[in-house]
């Protein structure tokens, strides 16, 4: 049986995370879809002149939104990048283009029968997952956004540095939203098989805080974009679904207690979220998740 992916908006990220599945044949069939025909039609090309020098085939498809009917992911790539580009690095000011275009792109999905997972990426993560899934209808569990999975790996990036060890080396969390009120979850932090308390003082813990939050910035502002480091998140939970690996993964998912899509660690597999891992936090890491939800509850309203 076939694999198949969608990838709605083929700006600098969808189209690094579709370069990314095709060079390691992730999937079989790949959609692509953007309203740019032109750019769309043209990494279509770019991607079959590749073709002769893959290990993998890949059969593409351009902008058929019927061919989404059987696929396994549709990753929501779109935005527009040239709003990010303000001094507070806000991710919600796209939020007006995303809450116009997600509805869109939810009814063409519900109109062809789309049953799959739904990835999003778009900004500001957690209210555009929040506002696929109501306008989609599709179970919770079966609509992620990347959410802090990249954060975390900006943290795991600053601690490596920081210690000497190699970034997959640490392990923890950050968590809460995709932007300004996310946090690091040292309690949960761990390297050389001890807590990061037993190397570092809080002083130290907020400096690399810090330097993981920035980090995204730098690049932003750096080339106007970001693109390898989201892009590998999304590829990496794009094959946790589609491996049914059941992988543990900071990823934004529907978080009851506190009744919001937010960053939380959960199972992931084959029909998304498996099953959400439950941490023991602090009380003063409680507070920042739920002041983290309040705002993503609050923007999600507004937005609908």
């Amino acid at each position: 049986m076939s694999r198949k992916v969608g990838i709605i908006g083929m700006g600098h990220v969808g189209s690094t995370v579709a370069h990314g599945l095709i060079a390691q044949g992730a999937f079989d069939d790949y959609v692509l879809i953007d309203i740019d025909e032109k750019k769309v039609t043209a990494d279509a090309i770019d991607f079959t002149d590749a073709a002769a020098n893959l290990n993998q085939h890949a059969n593409i498809i351009v902008n058929d939104y019927e061919a989404l009917a059987d696929a396994d992911i549709v990753i929501s790539a779109l935005g527009n990048i040239t709003l990010q580009d303000n001094p507070n690095a806000d991710r919600f000011a796209e939020l007006p283009f995303t809450a116009k275009e997600v509805p869109v792109v939810a009814e063409k999905l519900k109109s062809v029968g789309f049953k799959g997972i739904i990835i999003a990426i778009s900004n500001p993560v957690d209210v555009v997952t929040s506002l696929y899934q109501h306008y989609s209808g599709l179970p919770k569990e079966r609509v992620i956004g990347t959410g802090t999975l990249l954060d975390t790996a900006r943290m795991k990036r600053a601690v490596s540095e920081r210690f000497g060890i190699d970034a997959r080396s640490v392990y923890g969390y950050n968590l809460g939203e995709h932007g300004n009120s996310q946090f690091t979850a040292w309690s949960q932090v761990r390297i050389k098989g001890q807590p990061i308390s037993k190397f570092a003082n809080s002083e130290e813990l907020e400096v690399i805080a810090h330097e993981a939050i920035i980090g995204g910035h730098t690049v932003f502002y750096g080339k106007k974009y970001t693109s390898y480091g989201i892009a590998s998140a999304a590829i990496r939970l794009a094959l946790a679904v589609v491996s049914d690996s059941h992988e543990e993964l900071p990823v934004s998912n529907y978080y009851e207690p506190l009744d919001t899509y937010l960053s939380y660690p959960a199972i992931v597999g084959r029909h998304g979220i498996v099953e959400q891992v439950i941490l023991t936090l602090p009380k003063e890491e409680e507070e920042k998740l739920a002041n983290s939800a309040d705002f993503i509850k609050r923007k999600f309203a507004e937005s609908l």
